[in-house]
C-alpha cells in the first residue's frame, strides 16, 4: 500500500473523466520496445510454434489447467473483497475441475452451470477504494497500471498452493500462466501483431486498448458503475418524466 501512495497521482478531475495518466511515458515506451523485441525474436516464434505442434484440444486443456490452478488465489481475492458468494463459486469449481475434470485439464463445472470466475488482487485494491494509478508497462508482462502492478507481484506469492507440503513443481501457477498466454498468443496471432507491429503507435493502441478492457472489467461488477440498459429510471419514484407528478394518478389530464 505504502508502494501505491508513493507513486504519482493523477489528479481528481482527470480521473472523474477517465483521462490517461501517464507521467512516466518516456520510460514506458522505453519498456515497450524491450517487450516488442522479446516478443518479435521469443515470444512471438515460440507461441506459433506451440499452436502449430500441440494439438487443440491440449492447448485447451492447458489453459484449463492454468485457469483452475489460480482458483484458490482467486478465492482468496473475493474473500478480501468480501465476496463470500464468488469465494465459493471459486472453491467449488477447483474442487469439481481438479477432480471430475482430470486434475484440471477440463472444464466440467462449467457443464454443472457453475459460472466462470475471473478476479485479482489489483481488483481487490480497486474494491478497498485504491485509485488506478499511472499507466505502467511491466518488462515482459506487458500493459498494467501501478494498482495493477503490486496486484501482480501479491498474487504471485497469494495462491495457497504455493504453500502446500508437497506440489509437482515451485512456481507451478507461473509455469501454467506462461503457457496459458503462450497459447493465446498463438491463437489470436493475427490480431496481436495487428496492435504490436501494424499500429502507426503500438505503445498508444497497446495501452488503450488495456485501460479501455480494464475498465469495463472492474465496472461490470460495480452496480454503481452504470444504469442497467433495460433498467427503469422513475421505477423507485414511480413518475412519469411526461406526466405532471403532482396531478392525481385517477384523474384523465386530458378531460375538461
Amino acid at each position: 500500500m505504502t508502494v501505491l501512495s508513493a507513486c504519482a497521482s493523477q489528479p481528481a478531475d482527470q480521473a472523474a473523466r477517465g483521462e490517461v495518466f501517464d507521467p512516466y511515458e518516456n520510460a514506458n515506451r522505453g519498456i515497450h520496445k524491450f517487450n516488442l523485441g522479446v516478443d518479435r525474436f521469443l515470444f512471438r516464434p515460440a507461441s506459433k510454434g506451440y499452436v502449430k505442434i500441440v494439438p487443440d484440444p491440449m492447448v485447451t486443456s492447458f489453459n484449463h489447467f492454468a485457469e483452475n490452478i489460480s482458483l484458490p488465489g482467486q478465492a482468496v481475492d473475493y474473500l478480501l473483497q468480501g465476496n463470500p458468494k464468488q469465494m465459493g463459486n471459486a472453491l467449488l469449481r477447483f474442487v469439481i475441475n481438479m477432480t471430475v475434470g482430470g486434475i484440471g485439464l477440463s472444464d466440467p463445472a462449467s457443464e454443472l452451470n457453475l459460472p466462470p470466475v475471473d478476479t485479482d488482487f489489483g481488483e481487490t485494491l480497486h474494491v478497498w477504494g485504491f485509485g488506478e494509478g499511472a499507466y505502467v508497462e511491466l518488462p515482459f508482462y506487458g500493459p498494467s497500471t501501478t494498482r495493477d502492478a503490486v496486484g501482480v507481484v501479491v498474487n504471485l506469492f497469494s495462491n495457497p498452493i504455493n504453500f502446500t507440503p508437497t506440489r509437482p513443481a515451485d512456481n507451478l501457477g507461473v509455469y501454467a500462466e506462461v503457457v496459458r498466454r503462450m497459447g493465446d498468443r498463438g491463437r489470436f496471432s493475427d490480431t496481436v501483431d495487428s496492435i504490436l507491429y501494424e499500429s502507426a503507435d503500438s505503445y498508444a493502441q497497446a495501452r488503450t486498448i488495456y485501460l479501455q478492457n480494464r475498465r469495463f472489467e472492474l465496472a461490470r461488477d460495480d452496480e454503481d458503475a452504470y444504469l442497467g440498459l433495460y433498467d427503469d429510471p422513475y421505477a423507485e419514484t414511480g413518475t412519469d418524466p411526461v406526466r405532471d407528478p403532482y396531478l392525481d394518478p385517477y384523474e384523465d389530464p386530458y378531460a375538461e
